[in-house]
């Protein structure tokens, strides 16, 4: 049971609200309180994108786990209350429509709306009505449990229905079954980079190139009436000294940069198949009851 020695720790540490599963409904938003005792009667849920938006929850039934309040409700529920402005007081018709929202019986037809006045703790909305409280049930009184009242006309259709929800108020004459669909597409996204980097390398290559070179040879002729004239032209006997001039070739290396090819980089799509798998959900719908040879069990 949620009373105000709880309301430092609602209010004073970020908590959550929490659902029957423990799913998070939304942050604590504001605390109200019962004028005539003073005893925390609603919490506010901020829910919606943001948290812009403020649901409505009855205390009643609420538990505390931490710094977190646990209400006896889903967070579908509570989504689907009414909406109703936080301004620090609800009217009596809007407790009323969170009161059949919630199917938590006692309205408060009657009371009149009491002035807000401002916690010391946090923004504590002291806004709630007078209301009488039974002390055995825990409920607000005053006003008959309210209760939904099923017709056996389909006011949409004008025609009569066959039979109507058992879990909560009367929609229409047909149930209606969904099911999750699993959409695949694709996202384009980067994968990697390529890129052409050039660098110099040095490696040895050998060449074979034929080279010459001058060797003295040393020729005798005899004397003769050809070239008697050479022979005895001069002094009988004399010193003389004859030269000759040896060439040789050597390698020689020169080198010189030329283009050999250009190289750029291309790409080209490739397409690949790929099975991608995902969980489901879908409804089924049991009927009970009936011949089952004639309309199945599960449609």
């Amino acid at each position: 049971m949620i009373t105000q020695e709880h309301i430092d720790t609602l209010l004073g540490n970020g908590g959550n609200v929490l659902g029957t599963d423990g799913e998070k409904i939304g942050s604590i938003g504001q605390v109200y309180l019962d004028d005539q005792t003073g005893e925390p009667s609603w919490v506010t849920a901020k829910t919606g994108l943001f948290g812009t938006s403020e649901s409505f929850i009855p205390l009643q039934g609420a538990d505390l786990e931490g710094h977190d309040v646990r209400v006896p409700y889903s967070k579908h529920q509570v989504k689907d209350a009414p909406r109703v402005e936080s301004d620090g007081s609800l009217s009596p018709e809007e407790e009323d429509r969170l009161y059949r929202h919630y199917e938590i019986g006692g309205g408060t037809s009657g009371y009149t709306d009491t002035t807000t006045t401002t916690g010391t703790t946090g923004t504590v909305g002291h806004g709630d009505r007078d209301v009488d409280i039974d002390t055995h049930s825990g409920r607000h009184t005053g006003v008959a449990d309210t209760t939904s009242t099923y017709s056996d006309t389909d006011t949409s259709t004008g025609r009569a229905t066959v039979g109507h929800d058992t879990s909560g108020p009367t929609t229409d004459d047909a149930m209606t079954r969904s099911e999750e669909q699993l959409h695949v597409g694709t996202e384009r996204r980067e994968a990697g980079r390529a890129r052409l980097r050039k660098y110099v390398v040095t490696e040895n290559v050998t060449k074979t190139v034929p080279v010459s070179h001058e060797e003295v040879r040393v020729e005798r002729e005899p004397i003769t009436d050809a070239n008697r004239g050479d022979a005895y032209d001069g002094p009988a006997i004399s010193e003389e000294e004859h030269e000759v001039v040896l060439h040789a070739e050597r390698p020689v290396v020169e080198k010189e940069a030329v283009p050999v090819e250009r190289v750029r980089l291309d790409k080209e799509t490739v397409t690949t198949n790929e099975t991608v798998s995902g969980e489901v959900r879908k409804e089924e719908i049991e009927v009970e009851g009936v011949d089952d040879t004639r309309h199945g069990k599960n449609l």
